[in-house]
Formats: structure tokens, sequence, C-alpha cells
């Protein structure tokens, strides 16, 4: 049974990437998390020591992810405000600064679009100063 007092989330994580989160905190302590909206860095969530990506103004927190929060650009959010972000990680090297890369694995985003009825029951964002 769905309880409907309960918030939906904005952004959620796989299982295989919140294994990979909780490597990654294990060396670096806190992290952060900011979607890359596009150019060298090809549109992907990356991964950072928390504090180390400066978010402000144009930012916007949209989640939490294995206890650390999720940013993205409030003009970003924009064309995402209707849709689910599910972070996943895959093989692969992506061309960024994310703390996963040495890995050989990447951080990806799933989305899917919320129904009618789940955008009237959506957690709320918060604004970065």
């Amino acid at each position: 049974m769905v309880n409907v007092n309960e918030k939906i989330s904005r952004v959620l994580v796989s299982p295989d990437a919140a294994k990979i989160i909780t490597q990654l905190k294990a060396t670096y302590g806190a992290l952060m998390f900011h979607q890359s909206g596009g150019c060298c860095d090809g549109s992907q969530p990356m991964c950072f020591e928390k504090g180390e990506f400066k978010v402000g103004g144009n930012d916007i927190q949209i989640g939490t992810i294995a206890d650390c929060a999720f940013f993205m650009s409030k003009d970003q959010f924009e064309y995402w405000k209707h849709t689910q972000l599910l972070i996943d990680i895959t093989p692969g090297r992506g061309s960024s600064f994310s703390l996963e890369i040495p890995l050989g694995l990447r951080f990806i985003v799933h989305s899917r679009l919320f129904t009618e009825a789940e955008l009237q029951n959506l957690a709320p964002t918060i604004e970065c100063e």
C-alpha cells in the first residue's frame, strides 16, 4: 500500500551505484553529486568530495542519494522537473573529474516522466545560496 503522505523522490540510486558510493565514501569521506549540464563532461552525474564542487544561487538540490546531496543548475532543472532520475553505474571511462573514474566506472542517469498523480506529491527542492 502506498503512503500518500510520503513524498516522491526526484532522484534515486540503483543498488550497484549505491555500492560504489559506499566504496568512495570509505576513501574520500562525505560526498556530493552534481548533474552536469553537458559540454566536455557529457551531461552525466558527477561525484565530488563534499564541498569540492561549489554550488551557488544558480543551483538547486533536488534530493539525496546514499546520504549524498544531489544538485543541478536551476536552468537544467526546468527541463528535468517532470522526470525522476535514477543514478546508476556502468563500466567505462567518462570524460569528467568525477571520483569513480579511476575505478574504470562512470555514473549514468536514467530518467522517466512522473505521472500526473506523482507530480502532486513530489519531495521539495532546496535552493542554494
